[in-house]
């Protein structure tokens, strides 16, 4: 059996992360698509190019630590995403599929942040401070992500209520 430390549960952690953020960003063009609502197509495109930038430093967190971000699949996020798309197949009205889409939106921002933190702390651990403050900053943009999506559905939601 191997070695079982905070270093291995920290790279572990971050593989799967990796591999969330890539479906993530199969997931997010289907959602611009979906979406009828301006501002949500909107906040879908701006969270994409987000989610490459957080790719990016994902990446340069795996050099930083001499390890290689493939070979893990991220099962969580893989459901998520699933439910999410199954969201635009089961509502045909737009405003309440926006709605729905918003929701299936924060779940993923929710799983995110909930990995993001648990590793920032992990790297703080570890005493790998520049890991810690790479961590943080992509906390901050799913934080931020998630209070743009509450935003968001305070209007779409209404349209919603109004189309039912």
């Amino acid at each position: 059996m191997s070695e079982e430390t905070l270093e291995k549960l920290l790279v572990d952690e971050l593989k799967d992360l990796y591999s969330a953020e890539n479906q993530i960003t199969k997931a997010l063009p289907k959602l611009v698509k979906a979406a009828t609502s301006p501002e949500l197509k909107k906040a879908f495109e701006s969270h994409l190019e987000e989610t490459k930038g957080q790719i990016e430093r994902l990446e340069k967190i795996f050099e930083i630590l001499e390890k290689s971000p493939k070979g893990k699949t991220c099962n969580g996020m893989k459901g998520v995403l699933e439910e999410g798309s199954e969201v635009m197949e089961d509502y045909e009205n737009p405003q309440v599929r926006d709605a729905a889409l918003i929701t299936a939106a924060q779940r993923v921002e929710h799983y995110e942040m909930a990995g993001y933190g648990g590793v920032r702390t992990y790297a703080e651990l570890l005493g790998q401070t520049e890991i810690a403050r790479l961590l943080q900053e992509t906390l901050e943009e799913e934080k931020a992500a998630d209070e743009k999506l509450n935003s968001i559905s305070r209007r779409v939601n209404s349209e919603a209520m109004k189309a039912a």
